[in-house]
């Protein structure tokens, strides 16, 4: 895997987490809300990637933990103290699972994926 696309898949984390939530409670009307729902976890998102961790093993489970880490506290406390929305406990509980779930999720595929041998051209492809 390439692993200039780990950032992108934090950031479609989130987006999911988004879409799935502002759904559920039928608040996101267009585009923009979503965007506004999101936007305190994708700056703390940055600011996880910001650090040197995860950029240099972004397929670790530490990258995987400090960035989980950052969005989820970062991201709640910009989504309480910065954009004067809600931080309900249940919310808390509910994204820092999904987050870490996902986050942690696609490592682990990707890390699977990448440790499994080539198949293409292992095999005798039948010919005696």
């Amino acid at each position: 895997m390439d692993r200039r696309l780990a950032p992108l898949l934090d950031t479609v984390c989130v987006l999911v987490l988004v879409v799935i939530g502002t759904r559920n409670h039928e608040s996101a009307n267009s585009v923009i809300d979503v965007l506004a729902v999101g936007a305190p976890f994708w700056i703390a998102l940055g600011l996880g990637w910001v650090l040197p961790g995860p950029r240099r093993h972004p397929l670790s489970t530490t990258a995987a933990a400090s960035v989980w880490l950052t969005t989820v506290a970062a991201g709640m406390a910009l989504r309480n103290l910065a954009f004067g929305r809600g931080t309900a406990l249940p919310f808390v509980i509910v994204a820092a699972l999904f987050l870490f779930a996902t986050m942690f999720g696609w490592r682990a595929l990707a890390r699977r994926r990448t440790d499994q041998p080539s198949v293409v051209g292992s095999e005798n492809s039948g010919r005696n």
